[in-house]
């Protein structure tokens, strides 16, 4: 089952390799700048905004890092 905390698995990857703040992330990803820190937090996420959050990483992968093999990642053509 692919939950919460394998969203800020690649949040964490992603942040890692790409530098960006907590806030920049969350917007590009949610439009929400607050909403990655809700999620650290302990905050809940409707079922679409989850699946796209899971999208956009999936596009926006950077093609030299590994994507984490504990999550789910969507086929290219659902990205």
């Amino acid at each position: 089952m692919i939950e919460i905390a394998h969203l800020l698995c690649l949040a964490n990857a992603y942040q890692r390799a790409t530098a960006l703040e907590d806030v920049t992330l969350s917007h590009r990803v949610f439009g929400d700048s607050k909403k990655l820190a809700a999620l650290r937090s302990g905050a809940d996420i409707t079922v679409t905004r989850f699946n796209n959050a899971i999208i956009w990483f999936s596009a926006n992968w950077p093609a030299d890092l590994e994507w984490p093999q504990q999550v789910f990642r969507p086929l290219p053509e659902a990205a």
